[in-house]
């Protein structure tokens, strides 16, 4: 007999009877569907709302964002950097999302996302401390606000729901805002970072950046769905479909999502459109996977020239302006220049550092026979060094 057949069973009673009410969603599905198209306000009549204060921050912001990625990339070319993931084409994704935040709000970038943490306030050498392979992370992540890079895919954002769901029961007014790429979004840590934030309804802010590949794969062999923010649906959160290369549309939808977060409206998601113009990285060879046709149809719909045409229909885009702008972001690349090309001078006692909270018996150990061999460099010679298994080194000259 199965369970079907029990007696009382409901199916038994009528095999055509729906699931008791229990199955009902919690909230109405219909507002939280993305828009069929992707939002946009450059080149349509709500742009003539936009403040021009703010266009013309995120202009200097966008043109001193693409001085960096070139610097950057040219780095990696002279063996300063080890390695450069370019967000060129995708700086007014990197832009919006540093200037949505209050400062006591958390950003949670991914690899790709230092000009987002430098657009943030952080020093450009520390952002960049990583990638150089120099030390684990260049910056105190407590100080800035700003998670460390992740170089895993997706980890960090299970990790912005844990910092936003704490803050919220510590009644601390913080918003978190993490983000990744599309190819993060294929992780199991992207499915249940948003599951736990909707659950608990956290106060974050997911931002994928839709650049169309997953390194050489392309969106279309990762999922079948709509688009990625209809993926918000599935967790009952509001999904938002953006043009990513649009830096107004972006920095409003941002801004609101971070307000809607801070009020205690929970999390939503926000899928950029957007397009990777550079190589996965400076390992990548990109003409393996996409043509160079794709490529100049997509430096048509460039974020800075976007900008540059609203700029110019106010008259805001002065050869004053544009010179100062320009200025800046050449002071930028001259500093950072500079500074890379100076030989770090790593401290070894580092290794110790940051492991544990409280360093365990055996790391004090080790510490201690480094610091005395270090001395003893120094001083020239190798005296009595007793190791951390209590064994001892003869002296030598």
């Amino acid at each position: 007999m199965t369970v079907l057949e029990q007696p009382g069973s409901s199916r038994k009673k009528s095999s055509l009877a729906g699931p008791p009410p229990a199955w009902r969603p919690r909230v109405d599905p219909a507002p939280l569907l993305p828009d069929e198209e992707p939002y946009r306000l450059l080149g349509t009549d709500a742009a003539a709302r936009l403040d021009s204060g703010l266009l013309t921050r995120l202009y200097a912001q966008l043109v001193r964002g693409r001085r960096y990625n070139a610097q950057a990339t040219a780095l990696t070319r002279q063996g300063r950097l080890a390695v450069y993931p370019s967000s060129t084409g995708q700086e007014a994704c990197e832009v919006a999302a540093a200037l949505a935040l209050e400062d006591r709000d958390w950003l949670f970038p991914s690899y790709r996302d230092t000009l987002a943490a430098v657009a943030r306030g952080l020093d450009p050498v520390q952002a960049l401390t990583l990638l150089r392979g120099d030390w684990h992370n260049g910056y105190d992540p407590h100080e800035h606000r700003i998670a460390p890079l992740c170089t895993p895919l997706a980890t960090q954002l299970p990790h912005a729901v844990g910092l936003a769901h704490a803050a919220r029961l510590k009644g601390d007014d913080v918003v978190a805002l993490a983000m990744v790429g599309d190819g993060g979004t294929s992780e199991g840590d992207f499915h249940e970072a948003l599951n736990f934030a909707a659950v608990w309804q956290a106060p974050v802010v997911f931002l994928v950046q839709n650049n169309g590949f997953a390194i050489s794969v392309p969106l279309a062999k990762q999922t079948a769905a709509p688009s990625l923010a209809h993926k918000a649906v599935g967790y009952g959160m509001p999904g938002r479909l953006v043009d990513g290369n649009d830096a107004p549309a972006m920095h409003e939808v941002l801004t609101e999502a971070v307000q809607r977060a801070r009020r205690g409206g929970g999390p939503t998601l926000v899928e950029a459109v957007t397009y990777r113009i550079e190589a996965h990285t400076n390992a990548d060879d990109a003409t393996r996977y996409r043509s160079d046709a794709e490529v100049e149809t997509w430096r048509s719909h460039d974020p800075i020239a976007l900008l540059e045409h609203e700029l110019a229909a106010r008259d805001l885009l002065t050869d004053a302006f544009v010179a100062a702008t320009r200025d800046g972001a050449e002071q930028l690349a001259a500093d950072l220049r500079e500074r890379m090309n100076a030989d770090p001078e790593p401290d070894p006692m580092d290794l110790f550092t940051h492991v544990f909270a409280e360093q365990t018996g055996q790391l004090r150990a080790q510490a201690a026979l480094l610091r005395a061999e270090l001395d003893a460099e120094a001083n020239g010679y190798t005296e009595d060094i007793a190791g951390a298994d209590g064994s001892a080194e003869e002296a030598r000259p």
